[in-house]
């Protein structure tokens, strides 16, 4: 037995001497440095932010959720008939719903703060991000673009912050670039892999990054497609301005579109072609309706129409281009988005951050004026007095002519808002 022992240690000490690799320390960093910091305490600050937080929400939540009942009583024995009337109402009681339920998340999420819960306390934030984006959208379709939307930018902007500084992922990576540098970083970067869900369970990392790029680029490539599309088969021959931007080659429902099929097919990018063809086809159907009914309902804005033709839903979207959406989704998910992800990593690592926040911020301001001359433009439209510096402003660099050549797909009428004029 001895003998045998003696003989088999070489060998067991040759395999247990083997060096780990690169991958291997970056894993191993990755995984105690997440847990480490998933259960780092939370400042005490933040912990009385949460007791702020629950209490504020809960009182919010009720005082806003017997307005609603106070609100939908009194409409029960009014009369209500017309349809803009209607609307506005509805789009008002939308609203409060949805600054309600941002009440209760704030509860919840003040609950995730005390127990010292980082990751669900990250995800909740996001979540009422996307309600306060959802409300600030109903109070531009009920007052335009006002101050009125300032609570609402000053509430995501805070969210964005903790989120940031919450989710543990997110301090994972800053660690991560910190302590490695970029040694398996920057591999993956050349190899065009950087941003793939090391989960496996999507294709990609549904991170600011690629997402951004996702957005910004298919506000591009979508426009070319619709430019060409409309010179080839709607009106030969002729060249129409199809952008949506105040500045820029942009079509940023092409982009919002693309964010969305991305986020809905993530996790269907090695599924059977039919399912994705499904997803795709209802998500950007869906998604083109609500575009069709905000930019109405918001501006008196429409930019199509297709009543009349085959499986037309209140004209805002039909069977025809949900099918697009579908052929697009299977394109998108199966081939381009592979590419797409090889090219936004063609940005060098040690840039790749500062280009995107300066482009970010560019595009923010370009869709900020967007909003801000599409408001000033339905204001003159209304015949509303143009008393303000930003009105006079639009009136002298915007007028009617300007958008109306910029944007050459859309009609403008102010009796098909919702809004008080």
């Amino acid at each position: 037995m001895t003998s045998k022992h003696h003989h088999q240690a070489p060998e067991s000490s040759t395999l247990s001497y083997t060096a780990p690799s690169i991958q291997d320390n970056v894993d191993n960093f990755s995984h105690i440095d997440e847990v480490s910091i998933d259960n780092r305490k939370i400042p005490v600050i933040l912990k009385v932010f949460g007791i702020l937080c629950i209490i504020v929400g809960a009182a919010a939540a009720g005082l806003i959720s017997w307005f609603i009942v106070r609100l939908v009583h009194n409409a029960q024995t009014g009369s209500v008939s017309e349809q803009m009337q209607t609307m506005a109402f509805v789009i008002a009681i939308v609203e409060l719903v949805l600054l309600a339920l941002l009440g209760v998340c704030a509860v919840v999420f003040g609950i995730r703060l005390i127990r010292n819960k980082r990751r669900n306390a990250a995800r909740i934030a996001i979540g009422m991000i996307v309600v306060t984006l959802l409300a600030a959208l109903c109070e531009m379709m009920s007052s335009g673009f006002s101050v009125s939307l300032v609570p609402f930018a000053i509430i995501m902007v805070f969210l964005v912050v903790l989120q940031s500084y919450l989710d543990p992922s997110l301090a994972q990576e800053r660690r991560l670039k910190h302590h490695l540098r970029d040694m398996e970083l920057r591999k993956e970067a050349q190899d065009g892999t950087l941003g793939r869900d090391e989960s496996g369970k999507g294709y990609i990392s549904l991170n600011f990054f690629n997402l951004f790029w996702i957005f910004v680029v298919c506000s591009i490539l979508g426009l070319l497609i619709e430019t060409i599309f409309h010179m080839i088969f709607v009106d030969p021959g002729h060249y129409q301005d199809r952008a949506g931007l105040i500045f820029g080659p942009f079509s940023p429902i092409y982009g919002f579109g693309a964010v969305l099929m991305t986020i809905a097919l993530n996790r269907f990018h090695d599924k059977n072609i039919l399912i994705i063809f499904l997803v795709s086809a209802v998500v950007g159907g869906a998604f083109e309706f609500f575009t069709s009914w905000f930019m109405q309902f918001a501006f008196g804005i429409e930019a199509w129409n297709y009543s009349g033709t085959f499986l037309s839903i209140d004209g805002r979207t039909n069977g025809m281009f949900m099918c697009m959406w579908g052929v697009l989704g299977v394109i998108w998910i199966k081939l381009l988005l592979p590419g797409l992800l090889k090219l936004v990593n063609l940005i060098p690592w040690n840039w790749r951050y500062a280009v995107t926040t300066i482009c970010a911020a560019l595009l923010i301001a370009d869709g900020a004026l967007t909003l801000i001359t599409l408001d000033c433009w339905y204001q003159r439209e209304a015949h509303l007095p143009q008393d303000t510096a930003i009105q006079q402003f639009c009136d002298q660099h915007f007028g009617n002519a300007y958008m109306a050549d910029r944007f050459q797909s859309m009609s403008l009428n102010p009796e098909s808002a919702t809004r008080a004029r």
